[in-house]
């Protein structure tokens, strides 16, 4: 071959490698840029208080975790949302309470009679998650941060999300200024994914990336201080995907400061009213 014949050929390779090039360069752009339709989480600039399973940590509550009383305090003070874990039972009665068993049985694989005569350290009875909703009814300003809890099954995680969903069109609630969704579950965010998109759905288990679960339509994460602090880019990451931002379950001043400084969106926490106080400080905004 000679060298005029090789000359061609060259100029032929390094075209195709520089379109290669090129073409590799804007796909890569494109996906780092593309921002999905996602609902946001506006709260006027400032970060969005949660109360922890309810505003419990005060006497009007008992302080008693995911009773009714802690839902209706959140609300007195107006705190963003109010958070409360649903577990399902093996008669299919959602119920709000944070552990899978409750006296050392197992709730997923109980009937809800079973469980009728705990008492809260309030004395209110464990709440049906119907019951629950009904005092969530009372508020239109505090949105109820509904956390399905992992069950035994697909099948079951999948009846609790169908029963949820049931309860909260029941109570006139299926809307996206009233309620949102959070879960350790992947396949239950998927689920909550595919039937209300237009939801607030964080996922909370701090092992995917922002990009996998907004490739998988799941629209915001949750995730624990830990997992934010070892990684601080995961807020703006989410951000740049239309994604919104959560961290829990955070307590003290300065880890509240830290999540202000990196735009995170709400912060779910046992002293909504410490989160409040140095929101109302003018160094403390998020800007």
């Amino acid at each position: 071959m000679t060298l005029k014949n090789i000359i061609p050929i060259l100029a032929a390779s390094m075209l195709i490698i520089s379109s290669y090039g090129s073409a590799k360069k804007a796909a890569s752009s494109s996906s780092k840029s593309a921002k999905h339709n996602f609902p946001a989480l506006h709260q006027k600039g400032m970060t969005a208080i949660v109360a922890h399973r309810g505003f419990w940590n005060c006497a009007a509550a008992g302080f008693a975790k995911n009773s009714i009383a802690s839902l209706r305090e959140a609300q007195k003070y107006e705190f963003w949302g109010s958070e409360c874990d649903v577990h399902l039972t093996s008669d299919f009665v959602p119920i709000v309470f944070h552990d899978p068993t409750i006296r050392g049985r197992e709730i997923q694989k109980n009937t809800y009679e079973t469980f009728l005569s705990h008492r809260l350290k309030n004395g209110e009875s464990i709440p049906t998650f119907d019951e629950y909703l009904t005092q969530a009814e009372q508020s239109k300003k505090t949105i109820l941060v509904i956390e399905l809890k992992p069950q035994y099954s697909p099948e079951h995680e999948e009846k609790l999300v169908e029963l949820v969903l049931k309860a909260v069109k029941a109570h006139g609630l299926y809307d996206k200024s009233r309620v949102a969704f959070i879960s350790f579950s992947k396949h239950i965010c998927d689920i909550l994914a595919k039937e209300c998109p237009a939801f607030i759905n964080q996922y909370l288990n701090g092992d995917i990336s922002p990009e996998a679960l907004a490739a998988d339509g799941i629209n915001g994460l949750d995730y624990r201080k830990s997992v934010i602090f070892q990684d601080t880019s995961i807020v703006e990451r989410a951000h740049a995907l239309g994604m919104s931002t959560n961290s829990w379950t955070v307590n003290k001043a300065d880890e509240m400061q830290k999540l202000f400084e990196l735009g995170i969106d709400a912060i779910t926490t046992d002293e909504p009213l410490l989160l409040r106080d140095l929101l109302d400080r003018k160094e403390f905004k998020n800007k």
